[in-house]
């Protein structure tokens, strides 16, 4: 079985600021990280490779500097890394992204695709689910477990708010997983240093066949006019009240607000 998890390289975001001038995120002096719920898809997916014997391959999408990160997974265990890089790619959104992605898959293969359930930086969830669409294969998303893996199909548990469900899924699926549903594992000395010196292959516009329509700022039809942190004091005021009076009053300040910025 072939495995393959899409990984994503984001900045910490316990350490992110708000230019207030620009609205625009300060990203210099952040640290890079792996997305968490991508890691306990990699977790996962390398839990698989040592019950069945699979194969474990990682792709990310990012600048060229996310192959450090992509080393470190080699250190964890995975087979095989591949960083998608061009400046193509520059300003795509989850639309444009999954684009890049969906052509990225067809090209290397797979058996089962894990991908986190969002990514701290735009918490849209809606990555995994738009590129399995593309692949035209069946989906499976807020995975707490799985429970059960053939040839053919694949069992898992999905998280809701109010309840779980187990689903029976038939392969080739994306799954996308949530970060608590797992311990991701701890790299040991040796393979921090055997990892030194492992390749990650790079992919670029032209290595996927893909329409330059459909990628980057071409392909994205999300358009950011304004980010701002919304600022609290202690003369912010505050209500008590029932839900559907609160839900009354939020309709009610949300038109006020339209009708002034109007």
């Amino acid at each position: 079985m072939k495995i393959v998890v899409l990984v994503k390289q984001v900045p910490d975001s316990t350490e992110i600021r708000v230019d207030k001038e620009t609205g625009t995120l300060i990203r210099a002096g952040v640290p890079s990280i792996i997305n968490p719920d991508d890691l306990a898809g990699v977790e996962e997916a390398l839990k698989l490779k040592e019950s069945m014997g699979a194969t474990v391959t990682i792709i990310s999408m990012g600048p060229p500097q996310a192959s450090e990160m992509l080393k470190e997974l080699y250190a964890r265990g995975v087979d095989e890394c591949i960083l998608i890089t061009d400046r193509k790619f520059a300003g795509a959104d989850t639309c444009a992204t999954s684009s890049t992605l969906a052509a990225a898959l067809n090209k290397c293969g797979y058996d089962l695709i894990i991908a986190g359930r969002q990514a701290i930086d735009g918490d849209t969830a809606q990555v995994g689910p738009q590129t399995a669409e593309r692949l035209g294969i069946p989906q499976v998303t807020y995975v707490d477990e799985i429970k059960a893996v053939s040839d053919t199909s694949i069992t898992v548990k999905k998280s809701l708010e109010d309840c779980e469900e187990i689903i029976e899924a038939k392969l080739p699926v994306v799954l996308t997983t949530l970060s608590g549903m797992n311990e991701p594992r701890y790299m040991n000395c040796n393979d921090i240093v055997d990892c030194m010196g492992k390749q990650v292959t790079t992919w670029t516009f032209d290595d996927l066949g893909i329409e330059e329509s459909k990628v980057g700022l071409a392909g994205s039809p999300t358009k950011v006019h304004h980010t701002f942190t919304k600022e609290v004091s202690a003369n912010t005021e505050t209500f008590q009240m029932p839900a559907d009076e609160a839900a009354k009053l939020i309709a009610k300040t949300l038109k006020e607000k339209q009708l002034i910025t109007k």
